[in-house]
């Protein structure tokens, strides 16, 4: 599959809704429609959200980057969402890839909760690394690893 990504724009809203919906994070983090829409819409309009099409101009996915949102210094990893029909196609892994082609930082970091344990797998099997927990920080009882991966340029 021709995968090409591309910054997000208004019109790729929904698709980023239904993808983040359906994915484990966001049945924790955004059950409700209302607060999906307007956390992607807030990323979009700040530029931080990118989109996965294949040839067809399908929206497969989405990856939100916040630069310089790890301690002020280095891209943060927000959320990666890919829909439902389009998972294990390395969607997630072409994500990683062009961040880290884009990227001028030596880090990326990211956060996983613990109730995912499927994309922690994915972290660790591209090359993050745990670096430490922490607990109660989005939602009470749940931990939240924090990881982090070299750029190698």
């Amino acid at each position: 599959m021709n995968i090409n990504i591309i910054k997000a724009e208004d019109r790729h809203l929904l698709d980023c809704i239904i993808a983040l919906q359906k994915s484990d994070l966001g049945r924790v983090y955004f059950p409700d429609e209302n607060k999906a829409h307007n956390a992607i819409n807030e990323g979009i309009s700040k530029g931080e959200i990118c989109i996965a099409i294949n040839e067809e101009n399908v929206v497969l996915g989405f990856i939100w980057v916040i630069q310089k949102g790890a301690f002020h210094s280095y891209p943060y990893l927000h959320i990666i969402a890919v829909k439902e029909e389009y998972r294990g196609l390395g969607i997630g892994k072409r994500f990683i890839k062009y961040i880290e082609e884009v990227s001028e930082s030596s880090k990326l970091f990211l956060v996983v909760g613990d109730f995912n344990p499927r994309a922690k797998k994915f972290y660790l099997d591209y090359g993050f690394k745990e670096v430490g927990c922490i607990p109660d920080l989005y939602k009470n009882g749940v931990n939240e690893y924090l990881m982090v991966k070299e750029i190698l340029k």
